[in-house]
């Protein structure tokens, strides 16, 4: 046991404690925080505590911030002690009159794994917030959501069994970090509903518990556009369309096949999950399995049917894709993307919605891939679903990435698209498919020939046909023939991109 070591912030009242020991342990055990009440009272120029406040990381601390109203309040660093404690407390002063002040404690241990707790002060006659309400598992009977206090996502929560999910305007909701089966996830089975639907004004905001948003607040101040993969997702499922390789129904990417209710897929294509209106999802993706690649989307759409209304929403900041549409025939309208980690726009399984009003900013830093990258039908059944894209603006916002890709059996239509900002031209790919002798197959440059996947009004530099098969004459005839079907002009783009002012995390960071 080594000697108690104190260290003390540069604050009345904040001393920490720490202790180690010499005891081996098994990597990422994450951390946890203790001591804190999460919300209290206290009279103008009152004083709360001090109260101690314990930190546990077996993998060794790292360090231990505060912040203040979203403002850096204090820290410290740790060379490896699995705890530390702190007497915490505060003297409210004349400027916090009748006002909630809003503490931040944030732990880190050696492996980065994070954990943040918040204590909210309130003074004087000021409304106390409620406590932080926990969610997990099933929801299988009715819940309401209330902008009156936060909630976080502890691991996978299911909305199922006839259940419907309401969100009020204003309501802000916060992801647990996690991996794998621990992954924080918000999902919407074929038998569940959600109704949620903000306001430009009262946006709903899903985060990280990371995020030091304050509640009716727009943004946070300590997390920006390269913090990601904070927490996991959004997945609606339903009971329209799709096409996989067997069958009409399938497990959603990003949850465990373990998992019975990550079904989607059927054959009701006006089936209705609910109201998905101004939400903002923000700095999650987190992996799910690292060898095969799976992570999880800002915002999963599985077999979703067109009864389902879908507006406004906003991506920031995302690990793996914005939105990712495996079949279904929902429509989408004005989406905001910004800075993820692989493809703004996925669409796959012959989704057959319409995408229309959107902006999508790409980015070298975020390790974003493709604008767009669009695939069709896998299987036999319900392989005729088109996708309609229009009136959508792609831009990189460092130069880099790449503008689109049209692959495995891509057919729709793409109308009034502009791509901008990408160092040496913006590239749209086509997938060209040949058979051992050079025989051209069924796929997306197939579907350019014959019309059933067509480009209008579209602008970016150059379109480029390629192919996994070495078959350089018919590659060239392929090239001269996409070359000849599209015709590369003057877009506009998004038709209207003042429905993203104010209430994004995009806008209100000044990055629009």
């Amino acid at each position: 046991m080594k000697k108690l070591l104190a260290i003390a912030f540069m604050l009345s009242g904040l001393m920490f404690i720490t202790s180690c020991t010499e005891d081996s342990v098994d990597p990422d055990n994450g951390v946890t925080i203790s001591g804190l009440t999460a919300a209290v009272s206290i009279e103008n120029l009152g004083t709360y505590g001090p109260v101690t406040v314990t930190f546990e990381g077996a993998d060794g601390l790292a360090s231990v911030s505060l912040t203040k109203d979203g403002a850096a309040y204090g820290d410290t660093t740790f060379t490896g002690a699995p705890t530390a404690s702190l007497e915490f407390g505060y003297t409210a002063t004349e400027e916090d009159e009748d006002a909630n002040i809003v503490f931040v404690f944030t732990a880190t241990d050696a492996d980065g794994d994070t954990e943040s707790s918040t204590v909210v002060i309130s003074v004087g006659e000021a409304v106390p917030p409620r406590e932080t309400i926990v969610l997990s598992g099933i929801i299988d009977e009715d819940m309401t959501l209330t902008p009156e206090g936060f909630y976080e996502l502890a691991g996978r929560v299911i909305v199922t069994g006839g259940a419907t999910l309401t969100i009020e305007p204003g309501t802000i909701i916060k992801g647990r970090l996690g991996e794998g089966s621990n992954a924080s996830v918000l999902m919407i089975a074929r038998d569940g509903m959600i109704e949620a639907e903000g306001t430009a004004e009262k946006p709903i905001i899903f985060t990280s518990v990371n995020d030091n948003i304050a509640l009716g607040a727009l943004t946070g101040t300590n997390l920006t556009a390269s913090d990601n993969q904070l927490w996991g997702g959004v997945v609606i499922l339903g009971n329209a369309p799709i096409s996989v390789e067997a069958g009409t129904s399938g497990q959603i990417e990003g949850v465990p096949a373990s998992e019975p209710l990550g079904q989607y897929g059927g054959d009701n294509a006006s089936h209705s999950s609910g109201i998905f209106k101004y939400v903002s999802l923000r700095h999650g993706g987190t992996t799910i399995d690292p060898v095969a690649g799976n992570d999880i989307n800002g915002l999963t759409l599985g077999g979703v049917g067109s009864g389902t209304v879908i507006s406004d929403i906003e991506i920031f900041a995302n690990y793996d894709d914005g939105i990712e549409f495996f079949g279904g025939s929902v429509s989408v309208s004005n989406v905001l993307v910004y800075t993820v980690g692989d493809d703004a726009l996925d669409v796959d399984q012959a989704y057959s919605g319409t995408i229309d009003n959107f902006m999508v900013f790409t980015s070298t830093a975020a390790s974003s891939d493709e604008g767009l990258e669009i695939d069709g039908p896998e299987g036999s059944e319900n392989a005729s679903g088109k996708f309609t894209i229009k009136n959508g603006t792609i831009t990189s916002v460092d130069g880099g990435g790449s503008g689109a890709d049209f692959k495995s059996k891509a057919q729709g239509t793409v109308t009034n698209v502009k791509w901008a900002n990408f160092t040496g031209g913006s590239t749209v790919k086509i997938r060209a498919s040949f058979n051992a002798d050079c025989t051209v197959k069924t796929d997306a440059m197939s579907h350019l020939t014959a019309g059933d996947l067509s480009f209008t009004t579209v602008e970016f530099a150059a379109i480029k046909v390629y192919s996994d098969q070495d078959c350089a004459t018919e590659l060239a005839a392929a090239q001269a023939s996409a070359e000849a079907s599209v015709t590369i002009g003057t877009a506009t783009g998004v038709s209207d991109a003042t429905v993203f002012n104010g209430w994004t995390a995009a806008a209100q960071g000044g990055l629009l």
